[in-house]
């Protein structure tokens, strides 16, 4: 029986070691809302996360492309009504950023997410952090949602913000 023991806490011992250790994980949940108006155009959306050392680090920036991913003739015109967005990094960025960048959403529930120590998130820093979300849409508003956060995260922690008019409910999910 002992030696039973031995090599089954042996396999249990070896089987740990073979176990990746768990990262970090950010995830976006964004709600861009139904709106009842004569002429409706989807929001350029820019979602960032300002840091410590006041580097910006761009998640995702969704504009008007062509249907088959080509950019659309003007799409980058618009980029700078994300007035924050374009302000901190954006005329420094040539567009698309690959894994960044893509189309504009409909409305609806967007779920983006971010693992720890892959792009774009690569590995953050611990520090304080603020999650930026910017719509801006053509004809319409602007609206800028800010969420503050630890990084890194010891327990899973949910921040939840909502927008007034351009953007709904703007959810952050951390897990350690």
């Amino acid at each position: 029986m002992c030696r039973y023991l031995f090599l089954c806490g042996s396999f249990f011992f070896n089987l740990f070691l073979f176990v990746p250790a768990m990262a970090g994980e950010l995830e976006v949940s964004l709600e861009i809302p139904r709106l009842d108006v004569a002429e409706y155009h989807r929001p350029y959306v820019a979602i960032w996360i300002d840091g410590p050392d006041s580097s910006p680090i761009n998640l995702a920036v969704l504009y008007q492309t062509h249907e088959d991913g080509e950019e659309s003739d003007h799409g980058e015109d618009w980029l700078k009504d994300l007035r924050q967005w374009w302000r901190r990094d954006g005329r420094n960025r040539a567009m698309p950023i690959d894994g960044v960048s893509g189309a504009t959403r409909a409305p609806g529930k967007h779920l983006f997410i971010f693992p720890e120590g892959q792009l774009p998130l690569g590995s953050l820093k611990q520090g304080k952090y603020t999650l930026m979300v910017e719509a801006a849409r053509e004809v319409g508003g602007r609206e800028l949602i800010k969420i503050p956060f630890t990084w890194p995260v010891e327990k899973v922690a949910e921040h939840n913000q909502n927008g007034r008019k351009e953007l709904g409910k703007v959810r952050l999910s951390l897990k350690p």
